[in-house]
């Protein structure tokens, strides 16, 4: 069953801080750039959980790097990670006109050649620290816009909040549970962000990611293919001059292949590659080798 819709009204005991959340939103961006450095550096002592987690990611996933290339890494992820925080804020409740100019996009040709053919899409994307801001920086360039699959918030004026600020802009989102949503989306030709590279521990099949077995959900080519929608990847990396680079690759033929271990193999393969690119503002905070096959110990020191 789909979650309820968060009501518009339910969001006032944070309109407090609606005129923060609105200058932050608008700020230029090197002034949101530096403010994400500050916050890092002032939340880096705090934060030791997520930092060993994402300390031990980098050591399972860059072995050959030496401890203090590791560090920068780590330093790197981290200022990223809290940067992306307010770049969240800004895909929500930024004007068009904040964004101009800040991104470019390519490979936007695919998602129209798909829908010349009156198939949904699903854009496969992953959880890099600019996820909420890809679908942002998407539906600035195409239309009509894509929707969101997304978790929504414990706390209900928090969720009625985001959920005003992503529907302005992605028309409609879905609780990530909610499969019987998602088909409908795609079987009406419509487009939908979808990151399904965090672990799972049920449907799921364990593929190499930086050759490491990893949880992977075996759903997604089975969504794709009941659906019979087209698949194309989507990715959203910060460059080193502070502007976003936007691409959207060609679709995976071939993908579904009817074998969920091959799908989810080739699912991770083509998000290693990316993540090789950009390593930093992956979100490595994250446990994504929690689960493991029968028989193996936790990888990590935080169950």
């Amino acid at each position: 069953m789909a979650a309820p819709e968060p009501r518009a009204h339910s969001s006032w005991p944070l309109w407090p801080f609606c005129p923060l959340l609105w200058l932050l939103a608008r700020l230029p961006q090197p002034l949101l750039l530096g403010l994400g450095n500050l916050l890092a550096w002032l939340v880096w002592p705090f934060a030791g959980r997520r930092r060993r987690i994402a300390a031990r990611n980098i050591d399972l996933c860059f072995p050959a790097l030496s401890a203090d290339r590791q560090q920068r890494l780590l330093r790197d992820n981290f200022r990223a990670t809290v940067t992306g925080l307010l770049e969240m804020i800004r895909s929500w409740f930024a004007p068009s006109w904040r964004l101009r100019g800040l991104f470019d996009a390519e490979g936007l040709e695919h998602i129209e050649a798909a829908r010349a053919e009156g198939r949904g899409i699903l854009l496969l994307s992953a959880h890099f620290t600019t996820v909420e801001l890809a679908c942002r920086l998407l539906n600035e360039v195409i239309d009509p816009p894509a929707r969101m699959l997304v978790r929504r918030h414990g706390w209900a004026p928090l969720e009625a909040l985001v959920d005003r600020g992503r529907r302005a802009h992605a028309v409609s989102t879905l609780e990530k549970k909610d499969i019987g949503g998602l088909l409908r989306e795609l079987k009406t030709g419509n487009t939908v962000l979808y990151g399904g590279d965090q672990d799972f521990s049920s449907q799921n099949v364990f593929v190499p990611f930086f050759g490491i077995p990893a949880s992977t959900l075996a759903t997604t080519p089975r969504i794709a293919a009941r659906a019979n929608a087209v698949t194309l990847p989507l990715w959203c990396k910060r460059k080193a001059d502070g502007r976003y680079q936007l691409t959207v690759g060609p679709p995976w033929h071939g993908y579904p292949s009817g074998d969920s271990l091959a799908d989810a193999a080739r699912y991770m393969a083509e998000l290693e590659a990316a993540v090789r690119e950009a390593p930093a503002q992956y979100l490595w905070v994250h446990r994504r080798f929690k689960t493991r096959p029968p028989g193996e110990s936790s990888l990590y020191e935080d169950r």
